[in-house]
């Protein structure tokens, strides 16, 4: 289910709040991550775009992510973005992979506390991404 797409106010307070110029490019990047049904890839999103090259799009993605307004991570070596919530304490949540095809789509958060799993403090301090594996049901 795609998010309603946010008013260019929204997406310019959003990008100025981290601290970065709210130039069109950012901002449309931001309003396309925000707006997707998932994770989306750079490749994906620069196919969208049309009027940016594929140069100026990751630019703005790898921008944006240093700054938090969106996360990335890795699927099968080809990192994935997709938009923290403009408002405070967007949760983190898991993520299911397609084998066949590739598709990501978002699950529900799930509860789960590193502290009470006895980890090592290191391990506590990443990132920690959970993705869930298998076939979807339009390849099954």
């Amino acid at each position: 289910m795609s998010r309603p797409e946010p008013h260019d106010d929204e997406l310019r307070a959003a990008i100025r709040g981290v601290g970065l110029r709210a130039t069109r490019g950012r901002m449309v990047v931001l309003g396309h991550v925000l707006a997707a049904e998932g994770p989306v890839s750079h490749a994906e999103l620069a196919d969208r775009l049309s009027g940016f090259d594929r140069a100026t799009v990751y630019r703005n993605l790898m921008d944006l992510a240093d700054g938090g307004l969106l996360r990335r991570f890795d699927v099968d070596h080809v990192w994935r973005f997709e938009a923290l919530s403009l408002e405070p304490g967007d949760p983190r949540h898991p993520h299911f992979v397609c084998t066949d095809c590739g598709q990501v789509e978002c699950l529900p958060v799930m509860g789960f506390d590193v502290a009470d799993r006895r980890v090592p403090a290191a391990v506590v301090a990443q990132q920690i991404d959970v993705q869930m594996r298998g076939v979807c049901d339009a390849c099954r």
